[in-house]
Order: C-alpha cells, then sequence, then structure tokens
C-alpha cells in the first residue's frame, strides 16, 4: 500500500493526515501556536512555529500508524494565504510573518495602485489593491523598517517557509502566490511589470508551480528529523482553499463549496478568469492545472465564534470540561433552541475588517438591536446568522457575475455543524452538502502529491475516484423568506455606519 500525507497549516494550528491511496485516513496530529495582535488591526505570527508544529505531527503520525518510510510516497501543504515571510542572506527569518488578516497597509495599497494604474493592476492581479495581500506588506516593511528591508533576500508564503525547510527550496503553487498581487493571473506567471513597477526584486521570489508539480525531495536532515524517507516528494501544494476545492471534489465548473474556518469563503471553480471589475471577489489560479476560481472572503467567520466563546461565553468552555464534550456542540446546542432571527439581534462580523464586499480595513463587529431580553443563546446564533449574511453576499455577487453553481459544498469547521450547515441552505436557497471526508485541506493537498509521485494519473479523476458526498440539508421555504429580508436589514446597517466606522479609525 502508498501512501501520502496532507499537512493543512492554518492560522490557529497545523493538521497533518496520514492517507492511504484510497483516502482512508491512517493517522493524523495537530499541533496549535498563538497569533500575536501587536496593535489593533495588526496579526502576526513566527514562521518557526509551523515548522516545528509540521515536523512534530509527521513524526506523530508516522510513529502511530508504524507506516514504513518508503511507503510515504508523497506530500502535500495546504497553507494560510497571504503571509510575509522574509529571509535574509543565511535563510534567517528577519521578522514575525505578517499574516493574511493584518489590516495595516491601507496607504500601502494606494501606493501600489499609483503605481501600477487601477486598470493594469485589475487586468494583470484580477484583484485591486488589498490590504490582506502579500506585496503590500512587502511594502509596509520597505516603507516602516527599512533596516528589516536591506536584509531581505527571499521572500516566501507560510506553506512555502515550511516547504523550505523540508527540502531547501524555494518554491510556490500558482494557487498560493496568486493571493501575492505580484502573479500574473491569466498567464500563471511572475508579472515583470508589477515587479517593476513597485521595484520589488524578482530575484527574491521563488519559482513558481502548478499545484501538483513535484518541487522537491526531503532532505537527509528533515528525514531524520521526522522518520520520513528522503525519496519522499513534496509538491506545490496549494493555497488553503484551493486545497480545500481539491478535497471535496470542486474541480469542475459548476461546482461550489463554503468553507467556514477562521474566515469564511464562498468559492466557485471556473475554467477561464472571470474578474470583478469593481474587486468585490478574488480571482486566482486554482490547483487544477490550467483552471481557475472566484471566491468571496469574509475576514472573521469561525473567528467570531472563536472570539465570543473566548470572551463572553466562558460558561461554555467550563461546562465543556466539566462534562468531557467540545464548547463547540455545547454552543450549537443551545442555538438550535433559538429561533430563527435571534429575537431580533444582528451582528456585523468585521472583527479584522472585511474583504468581500465592501474592501474596508476600518469596518468593526457589532450587535445591532442588542436589549435586557437577550441572552448569550441569542448572541451565539446572531454570530452565526452574522456570518452567513456575509458569505450570502459573497454568493450574490458570484450571481451578479454570472458565475452560476449548481452544487454547494460545505467544509471546514463550522461545516461540522449541522445548524449552521441548515442557516446556510436556508439563506442560499439552495441545497447544502458535505462529503464523508472530514479533512478537506489535508485531502486536497495529499491528493495534489498522490499526482506528483504518480499514484493518482490527474487532479480530476482523483477526486472522482476517491470523494463521496455524505449529508444534505434542504431550504427551508419559510426560512428563505425570512433571512432574504434579514439580509436586505444586515447590508443596510454597513451603509449607514460606514462613515462611521472611518470616524472611529481616526478618533
Amino acid at each position: 500500500m502508498r501512501y501520502l500525507i496532507g499537512v493543512d497549516l492554518g492560522t490557529s494550528a497545523t493538521k497533518t493526515v496520514l492517507f492511504d491511496e484510497e483516502g482512508q485516513i491512517i493517522a493524523s496530529a495537530a499541533k496549535e501556536y498563538p497569533l500575536s495582535q501587536p496593535e489593533n488591526g495588526w496579526a502576526e505570527q513566527v514562521p518557526h512555529d509551523w515548522a516545528d508544529a509540521t515536523e512534530e505531527t509527521i513524526r506523530s503520525v508516522l510513529k502511530v500508524s508504524e507506516v514504513a518510510p518508503e511507503d510515504v510516497k508523497g506530500i502535500g501543504i495546504s497553507g494560510q494565504m497571504h503571509g510575509l515571510v522574509m529571509l535574509d542572506a543565511q535563510n534567517e527569518v528577519i521578522r514575525p510573518s505578517i499574516i493574511w488578516c493584518d489590516q495595516r497597509t491601507g496607504e500601502e495599497c494606494k501606493e501600489i495602485t499609483r503605481r501600477v494604474g487601477l486598470d493594469r493592476l485589475m487586468a494583470i492581479t484580477a484583484n485591486p489593491a488589498l490590504t490582506g495581500f502579500t506585496a503590500s506588506k512587502i511594502l509596509w516593511v520597505r516603507n516602516h523598517e527599512p533596516k528589516n528591508y536591506a536584509r531581505c533576500r527571499h521572500i516566501l508564503l507560510p506553506k512555502d517557509y515550511v516547504r523550505f525547510t523540508m527540502t531547501g527550496d524555494y518554491a510556490t503553487d500558482v494557487s498560493d502566490a496568486s493571493g501575492m498581487q505580484l502573479l500574473d493571473i491569466p498567464h500563471r506567471c511572475w508579472s515583470q511589470e508589477v515587479l517593476e513597477k513597485l521595484e520589488i526584486d524578482p530575484a527574491w521570489l521563488p519559482k513558481v508551480y502548478e499545484s501538483p508539480e513535484v518541487t522537491g525531495q526531503i532532505t537527509k536532515e528533515f528525514a531524520e528529523r521526522t522518520g520520513l524517507s528522503p525519496q519522499t516528494v513534496v509538491v506545490g501544494g496549494a493555497g488553503d482553499n484551493a486545497a480545500a476545492a481539491v478535497g471535496t471534489g470542486v474541480v469542475r465548473e459548476g461546482r461550489a463549496f463554503t468553507t467556514i474556518g477562521t474566515s469564511g469563503v464562498v468559492f466557485a471553480h471556473m475554467n477561464t478568469p472571470h474578474i470583478d471589475p469593481k474587486g468585490r471577489v478574488h480571482t486566482f489560479c486554482c490547483a487544477v492545472p490550467g483552471a481557475w476560481h472566484v471566491m468571496g472572503v469574509t475576514q472573521a467567520a469561525g473567528l467570531s465564534l472563536r472570539w465570543f466563546r473566548d470572551n463572553l461565553a466562558d460558561v461554555y468552555k467550563l461546562r465543556a470540561e466539566k462534562e468531557g464534550v467540545s464548547a463547540y456542540d455545547l454552543m450549537n446546542e443551545d442555538v438550535e433552541k433559538t429561533p430563527r432571527g435571534s429575537r431580533r439581534l444582528i451582528y456585523l462580523p468585521y472583527l479584522m475588517g472585511e474583504r468581500t464586499p465592501h474592501l474596508n480595513p476600518n469596518c468593526r463587529g457589532v450587535f445591532f438591536g442588542l436589549s435586557a431580553i437577550h441572552t448569550k443563546a441569542d448572541m451565539l446564533r446572531s454570530v452565526m446568522e452574522g456570518v452567513s449574511y456575509s458569505l450570502c453576499d459573497c454568493q450574490q455577487i458570484l450571481r451578479e457575475m454570472k458565475v452560476n453553481t449548481q452544487a454547494m459544498m460545505a467544509c471546514g469547521g463550522g461545516a461540522k455543524s449541522a445548524v449552521w450547515r441548515q442557516m446556510l441552505a436556508d439563506m442560499y436557497g439552495c441545497p447544502v452538502q458535505t462529503i464523508r471526508a472530514k479533512e478537506g485541506p489535508a485531502l486536497g493537498a495529499a491528493i495534489l502529491a498522490g499526482v506528483g509521485a504518480g499514484v493518482f494519473p490527474d487532479v480530476v479523476s482523483a477526486c472522482e475516484h476517491l470523494i463521496e458526498p455524505d449529508e444534505i440539508c434542504r431550504p427551508d421555504a419559510a426560512a428563505h423568506a425570512y433571512y432574504e429580508k434579514g439580509h436586505k436589514l444586515y447590508q443596510k446597517l454597513y451603509t449607514a455606519l460606514k462613515d462611521s466606522f472611518e470616524d472611529l479609525a481616526t478618533l
């Protein structure tokens, strides 16, 4: 039997899963690490934490499974996108990574637009300059930390730094590179025009591969530290959502998924690139060679629920510890007992600013309609509903762009919640389905590794062979009618508060 490893490098933890060639989970392990917020709207992590977590979890799955090292044929990495990792000439990390949800680079986005021009930026990178993307982070370091910038010799994304520690190769894949705002999206290569206009040395950037292409093999040192064979290949891998698309079988036109992780995403596969002229959704290269995807992003999806749990609902954590269950299971039970609409309470999930549809780093979270009648359960349900309304914003834009989808899959931690899946089905007005495999991004990364290692002929046929549908939630007509009205009020609130968010940012 041949085996494959999928590494899912997330914002809160890295999870490594060992699969056999039939897609069955043999062993898995996870390790958490902290996120630092030195100032309001900032977000940083230490790259060594990702590398240590990857090493430890690979070692763990090999030890538990007792699989022979030479039978592990390939490794794929799924990674949180957009994070800036800067290395010096000795390959030492220069500063903590500025990660995807960081919002400090508003002025640098204006600088990018001025230097490149909005029309050229949209034509080449398929997106306007955004605070979350990597290019603006590079310029921020140049503008604010010139000594660190002067030391820089290599720029990598989070998963690609982990790859470097595995293989010694400076490499990335087209899907992850798409989120740097330095890639020519239609032509799937670095844009010399953008690099020249931004005065970024192209020699600093890694080589770009398609997601299932082999980028290198495990070094002898990494093999000794983990128990792997030096013959194990590492493939390009993918950004987290592109990997999740493979892991849920969204690899053909007409298919889409919603994921609720730390952020939330509505993602649709395309055979040709569609670009929103208003830049409200992202168009990127996807993990299937020669294809693209469009996606809308909610910055604080699962993050909103975790924030509420950690700061306003300790009672659930204490009960969970006492009863030996998950706090989220207890929260779901209470949400299910709470009426739709949360007794006229609406939550705006803008804890980290917002991408789709507002492109506004200064908007912030709001509970609207709060009264003495409301309980923790009402507030919890309103958090779930507010995140779902935001995801509806994403779906609405895809429909405007004529990106039509016949099926909506659900994945990520939020998809484990039956009440949240039903909420999405009711809001979208279409069925929402899960797959039997519960490790979407890790499975997607492993499938990419299997293609590179010759276990599977190509990504699409591998998905058709391995991925089985599971539970389905169908929309309730009365709930859909209610949520259509609620969504309009939700959208109206942002419009009413937009100027006040700007005033708050400068208070």
